[in-house]
């Protein structure tokens, strides 16, 4: 029955079934009950396949992050019409820049919502890396600020100044703070922004959903002669990159 429905139905709809089954399934394998379980379960069904990335999620406990069932392989709510992706997608993201995240790099996390994979970010950058969290929204920037300090690493992080979050319009990127070894996107925009890519170092890397009904991620590299390549991986589902709501 599930074949004959998703031959029928439009594509777009057949392709949110499919990525909400794949969430559910990656849930229902993947969730625990402490942080280390879930990084544990992440990595052994292949998830994470960086020691490097296993040990900064290790230590970044979830639950400082996500208000409800913290080590569940799911999207969660966070207010303000904003999410905490799910851990698998931040796993994702993080190998995805590995290369490019180096002590003393410096990156940029656009809709940082929560603050949790800026935490994971500044982690794998080391003491001498910085990395700059970006909402368009006050209370999020708020929120992440909160949600950091409840660990002692997280307040060493902002008052040592290698983690700050700042409101602004991340579709424009933060220039004053750039050139970026990576820049990360955390919504989806409706297109890759060539200011963002401006903002890369070369050689540097984006890593960005893009699109509206239909989404995919694109890895956007600038190398060391200022020569861009784009990629298209994997669909995904994000929430939009817009404006703050209006007041």
């Amino acid at each position: 029955m599930t074949f004959i429905l998703l031959e029928v139905l439009p594509y777009v709809v057949a392709s949110f079934i499919v990525n909400r089954l794949g969430e559910y399934v990656m849930a229902w394998y993947c969730s625990a009950s402490t942080n280390a379980g879930l990084i544990a379960k992440l990595a052994q069904n292949k998830l994470i396949t960086s020691q490097r990335v296993v040990k900064a999620m290790q230590d970044v406990d979830r639950a400082h992050y996500a208000p409800t069932k913290p080590y569940e392989d799911s999207p969660q709510s966070i207010g303000m019409a904003a999410t905490i992706s799910a851990p698998h997608m931040h796993a994702s993201a993080a190998e995805s820049l590995l290369p490019y995240l180096h002590p003393s790099s410096k990156i940029l996390d656009i809709g940082s919502g929560s603050g949790y994979l800026t935490h994971v970010l500044a982690n794998l950058v080391g003491p001498d890396g910085m990395v700059i969290g970006v909402d368009h929204i006050q209370g999020l920037v708020d929120l992440a600020n909160t949600n950091m300090a409840k660990s002692d690493d997280g307040k060493k992080l902002l008052e040592s100044g290698r983690v700050k979050f700042i409101k602004a319009d991340g579709r424009l990127g933060w220039p004053e703070g750039g050139p970026y070894d990576a820049i990360h996107v955390g919504a989806a925009a409706k297109e890759a922004h060539e200011v963002l890519v401006e903002q890369l170092k070369s050689p540097g890397r984006l890593f960005i959903p893009v699109g509206e009904s239909t989404q995919y991620i694109w890895v956007i590299d600038k190398d060391k002669d200022g020569e861009v390549k784009r990629e298209k991986s994997f669909g995904v589902m994000y929430v939009p990159l817009t404006d703050a709501p209006k007041v």
